[in-house]
């Protein structure tokens, strides 16, 4: 099989990163998530803390605006006042995506990367999802927060993702065709999650 790269795209609290290092680590391939905004700084000599900042949220006044700014791989040069605009730091992170597709086998979590390797062959689109109740029970093993205010996180983190993946896709950040794979973590589990992947690979790609 020549490389292939399995983007994730995930519902907060439903465990996408734990799912995806799992199957990065069955799989024996690089698993990249944070990791992209250090490549991108490396890539564009931008400061990593403003891709930090960036990072899969809009500014507040645009999480609601009409017009978007779909991605396009344009990127913008050093001498111009936006260069380290959010557009422009998207673009050189997407940059980054579009490489490692090409290079090697991987996994890549969150950042519109199953919009942006879209016309490559060799990428399996999965989401990963799980009802509000089962994300919030799965955060208060990690966070000591009331019920309540976990709920509040979940569907504002959310929003903010699905608001990001509008403006620079053009589309619905949970609609199913957008992916190949729609799992639900809790119903399934981590384990059966890793395996339907692997097999989907198998008979995809053999």
């Amino acid at each position: 099989m020549k490389n292939y790269v399995i983007t994730i795209a995930r519902g907060y609290g439903s465990g996408g990163r734990t799912m995806g290092k799992m199957l990065a680590e069955e799989l024996g391939i690089h698993y990249y998530d944070r990791e992209l905004m250090r490549l991108a700084s490396d890539e564009s000599g931008i400061n990593e803390e403003l891709f930090g900042r960036a990072d899969e949220q809009l500014k507040q006044s645009l999480l609601y605006r009409i017009a978007r700014r779909e991605y396009k791989g344009e990127l913008i040069q050093p001498d111009r006042e936006d260069f380290v605009s959010n557009d422009n730091l998207f673009s050189y992170q997407a940059k980054v995506i579009k490489r490692l597709a090409e290079e090697e086998s991987c996994v890549i979590v969150g950042r519109c990367a199953d919009y942006i390797l879209k016309d490559m062959d060799n990428v399996v689109k999965v989401f990963i999802h799980a009802s509000l109740e089962d994300c919030v029970t799965r955060l208060e093993g990690m966070f000591s927060l009331p019920a309540k205010e976990l709920e509040k996180k979940i569907i504002e983190t959310d929003k903010r993702r699905a608001a990001y993946y509008r403006y620079y896709t053009g589309r619905d950040w949970e609609a199913a065709k957008n992916y190949d794979l729609c799992l639900n973590s809790k119903q399934l589990g981590f384990d059966k999650c890793v395996k339907i992947v692997r097999d989907y690979l198998d008979i995809r790609f053999n």
